[in-house]
């Protein structure tokens, strides 16, 4: 993976560090911009407690759009919009049911270490990438108000919000992640973080929703023309 050259790289550095102030400006003048770019990346990670999530191929993921599809196989597609309670707005995030469903794509964005990758484990806002909506509303995701019929509190669409729009990325074994939501985007009174997992409904519908086992996932990275199509 690009990690382990990154590791390697960085060894190569300290083992073949030049050996002389001529020998410095003699490599400074021959060094490309490839290897700026990946010494500076290596010194963030090095200095970083943060890891970069990584999509299906591996890659570093970024400001771009991503489909969100479940770790393991027959256990439903990628995630979309849908109303609750037979109402079409707002919206509530939810999987479709068929694997073979990408789904819409997500956005992140907002995190506050000064990296341009997707970081693990640091509150970020996560935002469904759509064209227009029926319900003419922002698709940020957010903890909705607790749900008394249901007792769960699902994960909503709408704007951006400090206290209730921030969700963390978290590695979940070797090839999956998870969604968490921690203090004080709960405003339960609960000091740890909860899971994100799939909640099926009285018909069947499976939403997003605070749960204790949580949704483990993987990334696929959406191209322009699947991301400028979506319409809900």
């Amino acid at each position: 993976m690009f990690i382990n050259k990154l590791q390697s790289t960085h060894i190569f550095f300290i083992h073949q560090a030049p050996r002389s102030s001529q020998e410095i400006l003699n490599n400074t003048n021959t060094m490309s911009p490839t290897f700026y770019f990946v010494l500076a990346l290596t010194a963030v990670l090095a200095t970083s407690t943060n890891g970069a999530v990584l999509d299906i191929d591996g890659d570093f993921m970024f400001r771009d759009s991503y489909y969100v599809l479940p770790v393991i196989r027959g256990q439903g597609g990628g995630l979309s919009l849908r109303g609750r309670g037979g109402k079409p707005c707002p919206f509530d995030i939810v999987q479709e049911s068929s694997e073979v469903d990408q789904g819409i794509p997500v956005k992140f964005s907002n995190w506050k270490i000064k990296v341009a990758f997707v970081p693990e484990s640091m509150n970020l806002n996560i935002q469904t990438v759509v064209r227009a909506t029926i319900c003419i509303q922002s698709t940020y995701w957010q903890v909705g108000e607790f749900d008394e019929e249901r007792k769960k509190y699902f994960v909503t669409a709408g704007p951006q919000d400090s206290g209730k729009s921030f969700f963390q990325i978290q590695k979940s074994g070797d090839d999956a992640y998870k969604f968490v939501v921690c203090p004080p985007a709960l405003e339960t009174g609960c000091p740890r973080c909860r899971n994100v997992g799939i909640f099926v409904d009285e018909i069947g519908v499976r939403r997003l929703a605070l749960t204790s086992e949580p949704f483990l996932v993987v990334f696929k990275k959406a191209n322009v023309t699947e991301i400028s199509s979506k319409t809900m």
